[in-house]
């Protein structure tokens, strides 16, 4: 294990990814360690985009500090002013202030959360050089993807002497830190920055973690709740639920904040916990926000509230997941059956307000990511995949309403290229048009017991969109 940081002199963690849930999770932690008297880390944070520019104004306007609010699910609600981040950096094109910030020796960790569709990452997890975005950034013009701002941060390091550090990912993207380094070095690689990619392979640690707690879009009201309970006018409050939880590989080179003194599980290997969360919670709220969305609803805990929508996650989990994730072989090291009923509980929580909007977006990243290995495993045995398969039948079903314009919001999905999917409903037979597809499915596309039971679902999806129950 690496010894956290001495606090005689205050360490950075960089931050890339302002947004709701690293101000509801990662900065959150950092806080309360520096409230037990622990303050020798703090954040600078800053997005690599263009996104969110009045709420970092506002942040920033706050010097960083803003109200938490969390609720629980019997609606019990607490207040926390969070003062974990030192300073907010405004966005412009060059990043110049992050890489600064970044290259400084004090800075011994640089932490993101980029969605997952943020690491274009192909089947085979190597960097997706045909996106447009990624051609950009390795032709020098922008620096707009996670590996670009990585690249001229740790340029500016190599260059600086400024030694060791730690890239940690908080996003949902299974083995994100070794799969984040494969991309970054495919990403020197092709740029022929060989020194660099060097310099990275011995300078850089990229631990795997698994990060959970439900964050919505801060609603409208949540200012006024905030003012009401505190008394602070705040311009950039964020509410999640009271449930959080991160598991991070201890592997870290510059040393770390104490975070397990705060309820950080600093663990040898992630996998166990990532597993059991991305398959049973992040896939079920998928399928739930897919569904809901189907029935004319707009948000998760009023899908829960649908007995068969509940049923299709409960059924998912129990006759599929749980058996993967539980071998007599490789017995799981966590109750799965109680984290299901925990995650489908937290899920019906009314007072969160989390939108379908929200967790159905980025679905051509889902897909692989959250359900086909159940899939995989389960076809590869020669078991049945009924259960599952109702999921990307829901998503099948929520594309085709894209595609005829009738969905009620805006679908947002990075990893998709609309002429593709909206080719799927010119096919002759759209299923199979959908089961083919090496995006979603690479090694399994066109598989035909992925076919048969998607086909299958698919129909059972009909039906369920057509009743009341």
């Amino acid at each position: 294990m690496n010894a956290p940081s001495s606090p005689r002199s205050e360490r950075t963690l960089l931050h890339l990814g302002l947004g709701s849930f690293h101000r509801a999770h990662q900065a959150v932690y950092l806080h309360r360690l520096r409230e037990s008297g622990d303050r020798s880390w703090a954040i600078v944070a800053g997005n690599i985009r263009a996104d969110m520019e009045a709420t970092a104004a506002a942040l920033a306007a706050q010097h960083g500090a803003y109200t938490l609010e969390t609720v629980t699910p019997a609606g019990a609600r607490h207040y926390e002013r969070i003062t974990s981040i030192r300073e907010v950096v405004p966005w412009e094109p060059t990043l110049a202030r992050l890489v600064e910030v970044g290259a400084e020796a004090s800075t011994g960790i640089i932490s993101f959360t980029v969605t997952e569709a943020g690491y274009y990452l192909d089947a085979h997890d190597r960097l997706d050089r045909s996106h447009p975005d990624v051609q950009a950034d390795l032709a020098g013009r922008s620096r707009a993807t996670v590996y670009g701002a990585v690249a001229a941060i740790l340029g500016a390091r190599m260059r600086g002497g400024a030694g060791a550090v730690t890239l940690l990912n908080c996003d949902n993207l299974r083995s994100n830190g070794t799969r984040f380094r494969a991309g970054l070095l495919d990403f020197l690689a092709a740029r022929g920055e060989a020194a660099l990619r060097q310099w990275t392979e011995t300078h850089a640690a990229c631990p795997c973690a698994m990060v959970d707690r439900i964050t919505p879009r801060p609603p409208p009201d949540v200012a006024e709740r905030v003012k009401a309970a505190t008394g602070v006018d705040d311009a950039a409050p964020v509410m999640a639920e009271s449930f959080i939880q991160w598991v991070v590989e201890d592997r870290f080179l510059a040393g770390r904040p104490a975070w397990e003194r705060v309820g950080v599980e600093m663990v040898a290997s992630v996998h166990a916990h990532e597993e059991a969360k991305i398959r049973i919670l992040n896939a079920s709220h998928s399928c739930i926000a897919w569904a809901g969305t189907l029935r004319g609803l707009s948000f998760i805990h009023e899908g829960m509230a649908v007995p068969a929508i509940r049923e299709m996650a409960w059924h998912y989990v129990t006759d599929d997941v749980i058996p993967c994730l539980d071998r007599p072989a490789h017995p799981a090291p966590i109750d799965l059956a109680a984290y299901r009923d925990s995650v489908l509980d937290r899920f019906g929580n009314s007072f969160v307000r989390d939108t379908n909007q929200r967790v159905a977006m980025d679905g051509f990243s889902k897909i692989p990511g959250f359900i086909a290995p159940t899939l995989r495993e389960r076809i590869a045995r020669g078991e049945s995949i009924a259960s599952t398969a109702m999921l990307p039948a829901l998503f099948l079903a929520f594309l085709a309403r894209w595609h005829r314009g009738e969905l009620a919001y805006a679908y947002q999905d990075g990893a998709m290229d609309a002429a593709t999917a909206h080719a799927f409903f010119a096919a002759s037979d759209p299923v199979l048009a959908f089961c083919r597809d090496p995006l979603l499915w690479t090694d399994l596309a066109g598989h035909p017991a992925l076919v048969a039971a998607v086909r299958e679902a698919y129909g059972r999806v009909q039906a369920f969109i057509t009743r009341g129950d």
